[in-house]
């Protein structure tokens, strides 16, 4: 028997940030997102020697334990450990023994969304093997409350939505973590377009997304003034979105992308740094419109729209950074899982 799961990364294309607590608790978060066809993967496959196998293909990273209810939570494949350790404790109530083997379509720390994806793949795998009764909005709080509060990662809230739910979403987010998804109906026409004329540039940097979500937090906390103001932008860029998609009205994405970054830039210090200035202005001065960094900021994938026949200028005007455009496409599932 072999159990497999898949979960697709998304594009944060508008309210990045305001789903973290404080913030979200205090005034209420709101964001558009959207999946994309690059994937976090996992696949399990039962043992009878009574051994636990993490296998991470793209870390090449394997680590063996024999089997036990709780595993020691050292750095090393954490996320693996942290989910296996919630299975046993809520659902199991014995060790189990099998091999776990993971991969992601994107590096760690890229802005995707990889950790979180990824822990929802994992819980996935185990919630088709052993028949979990979860349905989509329990898997994403289980996910998030691994990442988030068993292991202590620092970060949001739509990550772990967004890849159990799939496809474009209006996410809303309140106090006492409470989350509703809102799925938007947009037009085939308008997604095709958009995916066309939005560039995924990878500035071939990673960042650790947690330091810099903790200096958001900590703003929040401190009243800083210009960094709640700009969540607040931030949130109304969400609704701004919303509308331009529902209504085609894709040649203000660049706009509204661009009234984003000037805003999320407020929220902490290094979301930005020279060198993504110098590409977001090399695309700019090269025909988009408008863009963004993807995920808390400071290095990884940044997204540009392109519209017109200004895509192919800002692909070749970006390969003096040495980084990739990524082709992908828009989802519009999440979590699957199946057993073969």
């Amino acid at each position: 028997m072999i159990i497999r799961s898949k979960a697709p990364l998304r594009l944060g294309l508008a309210g990045g940030g305001t789903d973290v607590a404080p913030y979200s608790d205090l005034h209420g978060g709101a964001i558009l997102n959207a999946t994309i066809s690059l994937y976090a993967y996992a696949t399990i496959v039962p043992r009878n020697d009574g051994k636990i196998v993490f296998h991470s293909i793209d870390k090449n990273e394997i680590v063996e334990f024999d089997s036990a209810e709780f595993l020691p939570i050292n750095g090393i494949l954490n996320l693996h450990r942290g989910v296996y350790n919630r299975v046993i404790k809520d659902f199991c109530k014995q060790p189990l023994s099998f091999t776990l083997s993971t991969r992601v379509d994107a590096p760690a720390g890229s802005g995707l969304g990889t950790s979180s994806t990824l822990v929802v793949a994992i819980l996935g795998a185990f919630a088709e093997w052993l028949k979990l009764p979860m349905g989509e909005y329990d898997l994403a709080k289980l996910a998030y409350d691994i990442e988030r509060v068993d292991l202590g990662m620092a970060g949001g809230k739509q990550d772990q939505y967004a890849a159990t739910f799939g496809g474009v979403n209006f996410m809303e987010f309140s106090v006492n973590d409470k989350v509703i998804v809102n799925p938007l109906r947009i037009k085939d026409i308008y997604l095709n377009e958009l995916a066309h004329n939005l560039v995924l540039f990878y500035t071939q940097t990673s960042r650790l997304s947690s330091k810099i979500i903790e200096m958001q937090s900590a703003n929040v906390v401190n009243k800083n003034q210009k960094s709640i103001d700009a969540m607040h932008q931030l949130k109304i860029q969400a609704v701004m979105m919303k509308e331009a998609l529902l209504k085609g009205d894709l040649d203000h994405i660049g706009e509204i992308l661009d009234f984003g970054w000037k805003n999320k830039k407020l929220m902490a210090d290094k979301i930005t740094n020279p060198l993504l200035d110098k590409i977001y202005d090399t695309a700019r001065n090269s025909g988009a419109s408008g863009g963004k960094i993807s995920g808390a900021g400071g290095g990884g994938f940044m997204i540009f729209y392109c519209p017109g026949e200004s895509r192919s200028h800002v692909i070749d005007a970006l390969k003096q950074f040495g980084g990739e455009s990524k082709r992908y496409d828009f989802t519009s599932f999440g979590l699957t899982t199946w057993t073969i």
